[in-house]
């Protein structure tokens, strides 16, 4: 036992020298994972983060403006076939409430997220941009849209737009036609990733954490993935079923293995702007803290409006849906501080595009 722990701390201690290992190495890490490694791997996480960001956590104000979708993803709870979702679209007016009241929050990153929703055309969304950086100029804009044109993401840029959130899913080409209808692809997705960097966008991917079907060896292609893309932001969270999907039966994912992916995630990458998600903080009470703590560095507490907040549900029992904005602001503070860390009002930029 003690030889094989040994071993373990060994790969970890070679992942932070050299920021990555051969797939074989990420497999046998993840598959040979315990308690001592994990709080090693912790301790060296943390510490290169507070190296890169201090003791600081970026706050963003996630704004879930429409739960339409076009796609039909097997695992998620706003997909086309949820005859039971209750839809709902917000107005650029509401948009624009919701962020002015983010905004008075001290909110200075604001992150507009739906499903692919063709009722919002490219030229709308512009609009809605260019509104909102002419009232908050000093505030971030992500987007979180789903895949689309070349064409319309550059609008977007052009028009204001700051940050780009697409999580890939999966790396392996099989595992994604497993989670996903047979008119989306892996290749477009990667695609809409490459367009994006190369637009000039800070660029975010990620994945789920025990999604239906997914290996170790699968897990293993995503790092892999991720350290060739070299994104600025990496959302993981665990799988969590929806129950009106094809995947409502399907157990949860593992709280502890993406604290631990985490861990790894900020070893490999250290400016990574990291989130500790709601999904964890929905399978555990204290899983956003357990995220931190772990090499995270940014959460994003909802900004919906209450009466909408209930119906953009991805998975189930998603937490915060019944909160005010302002209670989820300063609830996050108050966490946050418990574990000796600050809430970060400001953009909160990647390293290179700090001004």
């Amino acid at each position: 036992m003690w030889l094989r722990c040994l071993k373990v701390k060994l790969l970890v201690d070679r992942l932070f020298e050299q920021r990555s290992l051969p797939k074989a190495d990420f497999i046998q890490l993840l598959e040979n994972r315990d308690e001592e490694t994990s709080n090693y791997l912790f301790s060296l996480a943390s510490a290169e983060r507070d190296r890169v960001f201090g003791k600081e956590i970026f706050i963003r104000g996630l704004l879930e403006f429409t739960n339409y979708c076009k796609n039909d993803c097997l695992y998620c709870g706003i997909r086309r076939s949820n005859r039971l979702a209750e839809r709902y679209r917000l107005s650029a007016p509401e948009i624009m409430e919701a962020c002015q009241e983010g905004y008075d929050l001290g909110f200075r990153t604001f992150v507009l997220q739906g499903g692919e929703d063709p009722h919002y055309s490219a030229g709308y969304i512009a609009e809605i941009v260019r509104e909102i950086k002419a009232s908050f100029p000093e505030a971030a804009l992500t987007l979180s849209l789903g895949e689309h044109p070349l064409a319309s993401y550059a609008l977007w840029h052009k028009s204001g737009a700051d940050r780009y959130l697409l999580r890939h899913e999966t790396r392996n080409a099989s595992h994604y036609a497993f989670l996903h209808p047979k008119e989306m692809s892996l290749n477009n997705r990667i695609n809409c990733l490459n367009n994006l960097k190369d637009i000039g966008y800070q660029v975010g991917c990620g994945f789920m954490v025990g999604s239906p079907g997914q290996t170790l060896d699968h897990l293993a292609e995503d790092l892999l993935f991720i350290k060739e893309l070299k994104p600025h932001m990496v959302g993981i969270g665990p799988f969590i079923p929806h129950k009106d999907t094809p995947f409502g039966t399907h157990p949860a994912g593992s709280v502890e293995l993406t604290l631990f992916l985490l861990g790894i995630l900020r070893l490999m990458e250290p400016s990574l702007l990291l989130p500790a998600t709601t999904a964890l903080g929905t399978l555990d009470g204290f899983g956003r803290e357990k995220g931190v703590l772990a090499g995270a560095n940014v959460i994003m507490p909802i900004l919906t409006p209450a009466k909408d907040r209930k119906k953009y549900l991805l998975y189930d029992n998603k937490i915060c849906i019944g909160d005010a904005a302002s209670s989820c602001r300063f609830c996050v503070q108050r966490r946050m501080e418990e574990i000796g860390y600050n809430i970060n009002v400001s953009r909160g930029d990647h390293p290179e595009y700090r001004i």
